[in-house]
């Protein structure tokens, strides 16, 4: 042991780093022959850093030591997977807890606008005209889940997209996703006759909580019909948690040789898509555009086509999609913001920043509706859209890197100490911070039924929220499906009854008739419509699923459960009055434990009493007629 001692000591006189680094951290110095060099050099960064409390209960050499090694290694890894390492990570988080600390308004100088985007109204020439460019496009688009959360929060202990996003057909969010993301691949190249088919990347940000468990749900699937080399999962990894203002890193609670790690938010996807390599590849097949999604909203794909198209039309760098926001609603509201030096960037203000932002800068009745009935600043739903090209050039000057930011909970009004850990934070959203005056950055705005129902509270808080608000849980985000679909039915001139009220969990919501169809089979409006035909109603207590794209509703009259299964090569014309006592919707208390978790958090299970289901497993033409 003295001779390791020894030779540890000859070397560190080498390396400069007795004196205050010595004395601020004696009992790291007693153990410092356990270290090699490149993390004596890291310990001495970290001494300088005024991190010497990370050492201070080391005990002497010989005990723990395996523990201690395990904490530079952790060390280690923290300071490789941050831009500029640790020793960055802890300067930008004094300067912005400083900032924090002093109430120093991140918008000070910048004054708000409306910017300039695109309002869409389902059903019109504009909106079909979009949603016909953008299946053209869709052969160019590349495609980003950002899934790194559990469901916990929702009451759920699985990860999020493996929650069902309805429960007429157990479909769950992944699945949803990729067969949407194969439908528009199908009809994108169905468009482009005579080219040669290319397949849609989609890529999978998780975390340590989520990587395992997407993978298994994955592979235990066969990938839901998705090619195995299409899909590249991505992993995100933490950051330190920090202790007080003077961001000292925060010691796990429950082992004193770890530091505590927390998720640095969304914001990482751009910075591995750019470490992966994974744009270059893209850019090099002549993709053309990355669109960015979250985990739990089952309505978005079918905003995308239309959302695609303008991006495509307008030449956006930079589309973010957005529904009408109501003054003062909680979510954020896409705004222009100038500042006096002549800098201009449009980007996602939060709601509580919204209103005071724009009363200090000449608006005296703050965060207010318009003529409209809805508030001007269109509400952001974080699903983005990017031009390939512009994208690669800005991230090649930044790395990926985005704006971070801070949210400590502290105990009182002096804020010097927090009620617990902080870390440092980035979103996805804040992308538009780092690009130039000239980059062109535009919305989308979509009617909020046909494109954003997140799936995001538990029964218990949805309960709370007051009458007229979205609940945001598996409740309301199932019926939002029936409804959207129920809608674009009708809209295709099918009569579709009028819904009911009905009170699940403690929340009151429309219940449509539960309509439920594979992406492949309508995409678009102008392809649902080409479906339908004659004289079509359906009945409010009706369920019925189409998991065939080669279907079509003729003079139907549905008062029932109809269930129609085919292979891409069958034809099946459905035509006539299908009658029966269907499927109904039956109350479950989310506390009920003998239920199971994705059944209780809707406050319903589906009865199926009686049902017509016809499934054609061979091509050809039929004809359903009962």
């Amino acid at each position: 042991m003295a001779s390791t001692v020894e030779s540890a000591t000859d070397h560190l006189s080498k390396l400069g780093i007795y004196g205050s680094f010595a004395n601020s951290a004696s009992n790291l110095r007693k153990n410092l022959h356990l270290l090699s060099s490149e993390q004596i050099e890291l310990a001495k960064m970290l001494i300088e850093m005024g991190q010497s409390h990370l050492f201070e209960h080391w005990p002497e050499p010989g005990v723990d030591d395996l523990e201690k090694r395990a904490l530079f290694d952790q060390l280690a890894w923290l300071n490789s997977s941050y831009p500029g390492g640790l020793k960055s990570y802890i300067e930008t988080a004094r300067e912005l807890l400083a900032d924090s600390k002093a109430g120093k308004n991140p918008f000070d100088g910048f004054t708000p606008s409306v910017p300039t985007g695109e309002a869409l109204s389902f059903g019109d020439d504009i909106f079909m005209n979009y949603e016909q460019a953008g299946i053209q496009e869709a052969k160019n688009a590349a495609f980003v889940l950002v899934a790194g959360g559990l469901g916990e929060r929702l009451g759920y202990n699985g990860i999020k997209v493996a929650l069902p996003a309805e429960t007429s057909t157990g479909t769950c969010f992944l699945q949803h996703y990729i067969e949407s993301i194969l439908a528009l691949q199908d009809a994108s190249f169905r468009l482009a006759q005579g080219e040669c088919q290319k397949e849609i990347p989609f890529v999978i940000m998780t975390s340590d909580d989520t990587h395992s468990r997407t993978l298994e749900l994955l592979e235990s699937n066969f990938y839901f019909g998705m090619k195995p080399t299409q899909v590249k999962l991505l992993k995100q990894e933490k950051v330190a948690c920090l202790d007080d203002n003077d961001a000292r890193l925060a010691l796990d609670p429950k082992n004193k040789y770890r530091i505590q790690t927390k998720p640095h938010g969304h914001g990482d996807v751009h910075s591995l898509l750019y470490s992966s390599g994974l744009l270059k590849i893209w850019h090099d097949a002549g993709l053309k555009w990355v669109l960015f999604f979250q985990d739990t909203n089952g309505l978005l794909f079918k905003a995308i086509p239309a959302s695609l198209g303008v991006s495509a039309t307008k030449q956006y760098h930079v589309n973010s999609l957005a529904v009408p926001r109501k003054a003062k609603e909680a979510i954020g509201g896409i705004t222009k913001l100038t500042h006096t030096d002549g800098r201009s960037m449009v980007i996602n203000v939060e709601y509580n920043q919204l209103d005071p932002l724009l009363r200090a800068t000449g608006f005296p009745d703050g965060d207010a509706n318009c003529e409209t009935g809805f508030s001007p600043f269109p509400g952001n739903i974080n699903q983005l859209i990017f031009e390939l090209d512009p994208y690669i050039k800005d991230l090649k000057k930044t790395g990926g890197a985005i704006k971070e930011f801070v949210n400590p909970k502290y105990k009182d009004a002096s804020k010097t100490s927090f009620k617990s850990s902080t870390r440092l934070e980035c979103m996805m959203q804040d992308y538009p911070k780092t690009l130039p005056p000239n980059a062109r950055v535009g919305f989308t705005v979509i009617d909020t039924w046909l494109a954003y129902a997140p799936v995001k509270s538990n029964p218990e808080d949805a309960a709370k929220v007051p009458k007229g608000n979205p609940y945001h849980s598996a409740t309301s985000g199932e019926m939002a499906i029936y409804r959207a679909n129920s809608l674009i039915l009708k809209k295709a001139g099918v009569q579709v009854d009028d819904p009911v009220q009905q009170v699940f969990n403690g929340q009151e919501v429309e219940v449509w008739p539960r309509i439920a169809w594979k992406p492949k089979w309508g995409l678009t409006l102008s392809e649902i419509k080409n479906k339908v035909g004659g004289s079509c109603s359906i009945s409010q207590k009706s369920t019925m699923v189409i998991k065939g794209r080669n279907v079509s509703l003729q003079d139907l009259s549905l008062d029932g459960t109809l269930i129609v299964d085919s292979v891409d090569g069958a034809k099946v014309k459905v035509r006539g009055s299908v009658k029966n006592k269907g499927w109904m919707l039956e109350n479950v208390d989310y506390k009920d434990t003998s239920v199971p978790e994705e059944i209780r958090i809707r406050g319903f299970k589906i009865n199926k009493i009686e049902q017509l289901e016809k499934k054609y497993g061979e091509p050809g033409k039929f004809c359903l007629e009962p």
